[in-house]
């Protein structure tokens, strides 16, 4: 993705942008669109939504085009220790980051909320999660059919008789496991 001039009322603040799916990649959607340089952040194979379609943009999906929206862009495996230290570089310069990997992942690379605070105090840490860090569902993945079928949407949708299906507007908590 090309450099960004930005402008608007968030101008001057860098996100670092790790989410995937729809709850995070929109919430830094907006804050991209309010001026802030957002600098999403995807596994070398690419964000998986880049698949979702159709439509396509020649071989990009137009969902992930469009949540994705004013976003530099840099690929990185955070499975590896190298890129980990690459994402920890760019920290240095941020001013939040967003991400909405299961809980327990960060902290297992040693990017959870603890050793990112210890760095760099002024850091926001945004996670966004389905069903929280704690409580009887917490840590559970928050995928749009599993928030369906918990709130009861499934059971009245679909025809009498035949099997219930998911309601096609997906709900903006979505957080992959």
């Amino acid at each position: 993705m090309a450099e960004l001039e930005q402008q608007g009322a968030l101008a001057g603040l860098r996100i670092i942008d790790l989410s995937r799916v729809l709850g995070g990649p929109y919430a830094t959607q907006i804050l991209a669109d309010h001026g802030a340089e957002v600098i999403k952040v995807e596994p070398p194979s690419g964000d998986e939504t880049r698949t979702w379609g159709p439509p396509f943009d020649g071989d990009t999906a137009a969902y992930f085009l469009g949540v994705n929206r004013n976003k530099l862009g840099i690929a990185l495996d955070l499975t590896k220790p190298d890129d980990r230290e690459r994402l920890l570089g760019l920290l240095e310069h941020a001013d939040a980051l967003v991400e909405n990997f299961k809980i327990g992942t960060m902290e297992r690379w040693g990017l959870g909320f603890d050793a990112l605070h210890a760095r760099f105090p002024r850091l926001v840490h945004c996670r966004v999660s389905g069903f929280g860090a704690d409580g009887p569902l917490g840590g559970l993945p928050g995928y749009d059919a599993a928030v369906q079928a918990l709130a009861g949407l499934m059971s009245v949708n679909g025809e009498a008789g035949a099997r219930r299906c998911a309601w096609a507007c997906r709900s903006s908590i979505s957080s992959p496991g």
